[in-house]
């Protein structure tokens, strides 16, 4: 070895870090499971169910109605009336005929005697002779709903051929109806907007009844020269938290509601009960357009409630500010 070269000095041991040294990963700043939290959970859920549905009822009549429009518009009927000198038959057959020569006419279909005495069953009983009472032939034209045909024409045409004859174009049944599910759409779109009112207004005063019962929490982090940016983000991520769950409960619950309807009433179509429920109601089936409107409710009630979380905790650290640099408005601000 040689003397000039410099001798090296042994690696110092490597240390071990102690446990007690090690940074614990730190909790949340507001309390996961706070009682205040569970409440507005509970509410949120609650209103964002009443919405789904009053939603869902909505859309469900404005598809009945429109399904009732389109079934009337699809058809006319021409009524011929019994007459001792006319031969009934070939009435009915000469006025399809005629008809059918009109443009936007698809088909004519003739109700036949065994039909009629079923149409009228319901009133006059069973066993019926129709040549011993003066009921009237029906024929149903089908019509394209796109290009309908000239109904005057057609009218005027029966006329002159079979006077017996009337065309009946359901003009005033439509008319009708359509201001019925029009009303009918008004009114339920007016029971949704109060509905969404008094969610938004129960989100935003329950939230802020939550964060009321966190101010604490608030002026110690803010006196600890936390920014308000960071505090509002942190309350803001929790109750994005909070208010998803509770809508999306709320909007879940809605769509199995419907669901379970809708499997329900396909299991008993053959019932009475079943019957009469669709020819008033429709199918209970929303669609996909209304689980999207569930959808959209809950993305609503979550955005809402984080951004009044976020407003509120803005404005808190805003009062506490005016508060340090005025201790007199203390009683203003807390009252």
């Amino acid at each position: 070895m040689n003397e000039h070269q410099p001798r090296r000095e042994p690696d110092p041991p490597p240390q071990q870090r102690r446990s007690e040294m090690r940074v614990r990963p730190t909790g949340p700043i507001v309390p996961s499971t706070n009682v205040s939290g569970h409440a507005l959970m509970c509410v949120i859920a609650i209103m964002s169910f009443l919405a789904c549905l009053t939603l869902g009822g909505v859309s469900m009549v404005r598809a009945t109605a429109q399904s009732w429009q389109s079934q009337i518009s699809r058809e006319i009927t021409i009524q011929i009336k019994p007459d001792e000198n006319l031969d009934m038959e070939k009435a009915l057959a000469d006025a399809r005929d005629l008809a059918l020569t009109f443009p936007g006419t698809t088909g004519g279909n003739i109700i036949d005697r065994a039909a009629t005495a079923r149409l009228l069953e319901p009133w006059l009983g069973g066993g019926l002779d129709l040549d011993e009472l003066p009921v009237p032939r029906l024929i149903v034209i089908t019509i394209d709903e796109n290009n309908p045909p000239d109904f005057g024409a057609m009218r005027k045409a029966l006329t002159e051929t079979i006077p017996e004859a009337f065309l009946d174009d359901h003009r005033t049944w439509v008319d009708r109806l359509v201001a019925m599910a029009n009303t009918t759409t008004m009114i339920g779109t007016g029971v949704l907007a109060l509905v969404f009112s008094a969610m938004v207004l129960t989100v935003v005063f329950a939230t802020r009844g939550a964060l009321s019962g966190n101010r604490h929490i608030v002026e110690v982090l803010h006196f600890v020269g936390a920014e308000a940016s960071f505090v509002a983000s942190e309350f803001q991520k929790h109750f994005l938290r909070i208010s998803l769950k509770g809508a999306g409960a709320g909007g879940l619950l809605a769509a199995l509601s419907f669901a379970i309807a809708s499997f329900w009433q396909s299991r008993t179509l053959a019932t009475p009960e079943t019957d009469q429920a669709t020819a008033l109601f429709g199918t209970f089936a929303i669609g996909y357009t209304g689980y999207l409107g569930i959808f959209a409710i809950i993305i609503v009630i979550a955005l809402l409630t984080t951004l009044t979380a976020r407003l509120t905790v803005t404005r808190t650290i805003y009062e506490i500010d005016l508060i340090r640099s005025d201790p007199g408005r203390t009683d203003t601000y807390q009252g």
